[in-house]
């Protein structure tokens, strides 16, 4: 069975978009190494990113920007992006398993387990694939926002992020609805 993997990251962040990544593999592929990427070093999971995306079939990433989420909550703008990263599927495959989140109107059956990342691979190496992928676009954003020091903290309420949000005030890559009484 062809087993569709989906997950996201950034959810809790004060800046930048939440990312969700499908992945897919063919079913006899298997890595003990592929893990949930919050179990993984920041070296580990960049050094299975290129892995992941030589060996599985496909894979696709869907990104919700912060003024997105700020419109339509956090809970709705992570169901955008993941039907965004299975909509970039153009393989074929049987189930779709999604970390915790349930999704209406997809074209194939689903399961939304907690800790999928934990029992399914494809669900873990998108786990990857989303994390990489953020905190590479987080370290870029960095250079135009360098006050917020999301090189380090990826746009998460990190103490040093907070101060700099009182000292500097918000840039449009911040999600207003979280910041309450920060500013």
């Amino acid at each position: 069975m062809l087993i569709l993997g989906v997950d996201e990251v950034g959810r809790g962040c004060l800046a930048g978009p939440v990312v969700a990544c499908a992945c897919l593999f063919d079913e006899k592929f298997s890595y003990p190494e592929i893990k949930d990427s919050k179990k993984l070093s920041e070296k580990k999971r960049e050094s299975l990113y290129n892995y992941i995306l030589s060996n599985c079939i496909e894979y696709s990433f869907g990104i919700v920007c912060s003024y997105v989420i700020d419109r339509v909550n956090i809970s709705n703008a992570t169901k955008q992006a993941m039907q965004i990263a299975i909509s970039g599927i153009k393989s074929d495959y049987d189930k779709v398993v999604i970390d915790a989140v349930k999704l209406k109107n997809l074209k194939r059956p689903s399961e939304s387990p907690v800790k999928a990342e934990d029992k399914y691979l494809s669900v873990a190496a998108a786990s990857i694939l989303a994390k990489v992928y953020r905190d590479r676009l987080m370290k870029k954003l960095h250079i135009y926002f360098p006050e917020y020091l999301w090189y380090k903290n990826k746009g998460y309420g990190t103490k040093e992020h907070i101060e700099a949000i009182k000292r500097y005030g918000v840039c449009d890559l911040h999600r207003r609805s979280f910041l309450g009484e920060i500013v």
